[in-house]
């Protein structure tokens, strides 16, 4: 698979093999038993049984351990069992297992309110008598990995001062190398100048660790403790916060406008994960693999993973035309309050990154955002980060900024990967000569849409509603070549928004907008609307919801070159409130719906072949609605059923093959059957025909 990505991207360069990362297993000394109040830590032994398993069958070339491997802490009697629990089990690991030492497992760091007891030479000793080493270094293939005792820094200890010079002076020896680092509290959470928390490293530890990070420029660095998932980029370094397998840290639930969940949040089970690390040549992605709290007893065996789509990291995502509407606050930093367990006495000021993840986990790489964002400085640094990952932002404006506001969109303009500015009809000429302007100091690519009036909607035959639509349709085409006919207009506006109403089809509306964008010589952006006109009417559906979005992927694979045509749904999150409420791609948790995982494995199926998609035909027939294009001369149906269907078979034009073994891909799981089939007429002829209750993907081949 080639690694160039669309958009300067990181070109990662060839692939090389994986690595599984885990985290915060908190293994109990029963098997069903735990010190822990809390019913999901019961089953911990179980998660951690299922993980080991998962990973036998990803068959990664090593494992790391990012600390917390059991529960008890060293100072109770039933830490011994507990270790020895988490080592019989781990046997059954077959690739190498490094370990890195947790405040569970050694002791909490030195601060006075730590409620497992402090890191000490006891607590050290027992570590190495059940686990050996607790900091270290070792190459593998072309990686050099540091393992770091965190527990240790600032605390006093003969060993902290060994560690600190065996680590200068590793670093300094293998200057150089890629190196990856293994820690377990992460040196800060969101923040580089965030206070002390239960969560985070203290001074002057902090600085020291991260002083060395800068200097020598480590490609990752991968951190437990938290039970949560966040990403941070200090200087080279991209730094992970990796999930838990055994439980969620339910003080986080504080992040998201919703109740919290079961068990007060820490039973979180979409959350539950790890990391499977890709080496490429030139760089890494880490995919998550959500276990969703899955177990497996003592004595079971695992069912067979099955063949499955290969999810692709927005840096592996070649062709990626889809993109989301940002609507909820994406990078705001919120106060978690004290609630008397882990941090008591200060609010903790964090980011919620899970909006980021699920991004990830879809390969989606195009967000809109609103001009807001460019002006808070905050998340103007964020998105210079995100940028350097293959993030692609637009940025939308009413109208053309004036005064300080138009300053800030020329200065950092390299933020922005294109401007949506969003008119009066009436106003503009006024609106074109005003982005002129704004182009003759900074190279913005830019794109116009129509604010729509009350007349315009009688005209379309629609109700009218007091709320605000914009974007242009496919039946005015005309005015659109006038405007750029006009006035030097189309040297002026390098593409034209269109939007896609709920009734109208994707594969339809997203053709008209393809031709007339290759007419017209010019790009187009189509906002797919998941609601009607009626702000009162919901649509939470997320079989019909995932259909839609599915439909639109498709179709704008099939029509667009790179660049042409994109397409941003227009609902990321839940809208559960207010004016409009839909479903969207997540909930308000951030977990996925059904509609995440239409769009990566939808993306993960058909950018698997380098080539070309064709656009095919679009077929009603009962119950569901078809789909198809054509790849290298392989015909392939899109089956978006409208409730569980048997699909016997697909019409077709223009296939010189008569038979051959097709692959069905569930598009909820990845999951790949293989079928048979053979051409009747003007159809291909599914052997046994094939049960839909889900978007599914049928790939016919020889």
């Amino acid at each position: 698979m080639s690694m160039t990505t669309e958009q300067n991207g990181p070109d990662l360069g060839g692939y090389l093999y994986s690595i599984a990362v885990i985290a915060d297993t908190h293994m109990n000394e029963e098997e069903y038993g735990s010190a822990s109040p809390y019913e999901c830590n019961r089953v911990a032994n179980a998660r951690t049984r299922w993980v080991i398993n998962r990973i036998n069958q990803l068959r990664p070339e090593l494992t790391i351990h990012l600390g917390d491997l059991v529960h008890p802490v060293p100072a109770q009697p039933t830490f011994a069992q507990a270790a020895g629990n988490f080592k019989q089990l781990t046997r059954e690991l077959e690739a190498p297992l490094y370990l890195v030492p947790g405040n569970h497992d050694v002791g909490d760091k030195p601060v006075v309110w730590a409620p497992a007891g402090t890191v000490n030479e006891r607590s050290l000793a027992l570590w190495k008598e059940h686990f050996g080493r607790h900091y270290y270094s070792f190459d593998f293939r072309d990686l050099h990995w540091v393992i770091i005792d965190a527990q240790i820094i600032n605390s006093g200890l003969a060993a902290e001062g060994e560690q600190r010079t065996w680590l200068e002076g590793d670093l300094a020896a293998n200057a150089g190398k890629r190196t990856f680092f293994a820690i377990h509290y992460p040196p800060f959470v969101s923040d580089l100048e965030e206070s002390e928390s239960y969560d985070n490293l203290a001074e002057p530890g902090r600085s020291w660790l991260l002083g060395l990070i800068g200097r020598y420029r480590p490609e990752a660095m991968f951190c437990g403790h938290v039970h949560n998932f966040w990403f941070n980029r200090f200087g080279a370094t991209e730094c992970y916060i990796v999930p838990s397998t055994a439980f969620v840290r339910q003080d986080y639930s504080e992040l998201y406008r919703v109740e919290a969940g079961d068990q007060a949040g820490r039973n979180d089970v979409p959350k539950l994960g790890f990391f499977l690390v890709r080496i490429y040549e030139r760089g890494h992605v880490c995919e998550v693999i959500r276990t969703y709290g899955a177990t497996l007893d003592p004595g079971n065996a695992m069912e067979p993973a099955g063949e499955r789509v290969t999810a692709l990291h927005l840096k592996e995502n070649e062709r990626a035309p889809l993109g989301v509407d940002m609507r909820h606050a994406w990078a705001e930093m919120i106060e978690i309050p004290p609630m008397g367990a882990l941090d008591e006495f200060e609010r903790k000021k964090v980011r919620n990154d899970y909006p980021l993840m699920a991004l990830w986990e879809m390969g989606v790489r195009k967000l809109r955002v609103p001009f807001q964002d460019l002006e808070d400085p905050r998340i103007r640094e964020r998105m210079q980060v995100l940028r350097t990952l293959g993030h692609r932002f637009t940025v939308y404006t009413l109208d053309v900024p004036r005064d300080r506001a138009r300053d800030l969109l020329i200065e950092h303009h390299e933020v922005v990967d294109a401007w949506e500015v969003v008119c009066s009809w009436p106003e503009v000429e006024r609106t074109v000569a005003a982005i002129q302007e704004v182009k003759a100091k900074a190279p913005l690519s830019t794109y116009l849409s129509k604010l729509r009036s009350k007349e315009d909607v009688q005209r379309e035959g629609s109700r009218y509603y007091h709320f605000i639509n914009h974007g242009f349709i496919v039946s005015e085409r005309e005015a659109v070549e006038k405007l750029l006919r006009a006035n030097g207009a189309g040297s002026v506006i390098d593409g034209i928004v269109f939007r896609v109403v709920r009734q109208a089809s994707p594969w339809s509306e997203i053709a008209g907008v393809a031709d007339i964008a290759a007419a017209l010589g010019i790009r187009a952006t189509c906002h797919l609307r998941m609601t009607s006109t009626n702000p009162a009417e919901e649509f939470r559906d997320d079989l019909a919801n995932a259909n839609r979005v599915g439909e639109a992927l498709l179709a704008t694979l099939a029509v667009s070159g790179p660049g042409k045509v994109d397409v941003f749904v227009d609902t990321f999150a839940d809208i559960d409130r207010g004016y409009f409420v839909r479903n969207g791609l997540v909930d308000r948790r951030y977990n996925p719906r059904l509609g995440s995982q239409v769009v990566r494995n939808l993306f993960g199926a058909l950018n698997a072949s380098a080539k070309p998609l064709t656009r095919g035909g679009l077929h009603d027939v009962t119950s569901a609605r078809i789909c198809t294009v054509e790849v290298g001369g392989e015909t392939v149906a899109l089956v978006l059923p409208q409730q569980k269907v048997r699909v016997d078979r697909v019409p077709v034009d223009g296939r010189d093959l008569n038979a051959g073994t097709a692959r069905r891909i569930d598009l909820e799981t990845g999951r790949i059957w293989r079928v048979r089939w053979r051409r009747t007429g003007d159809a291909l002829e599914i052997e046994g025909g094939i049960a839909c209750a889900v978007p599914t993907l049928i790939w016919f081949g020889g």
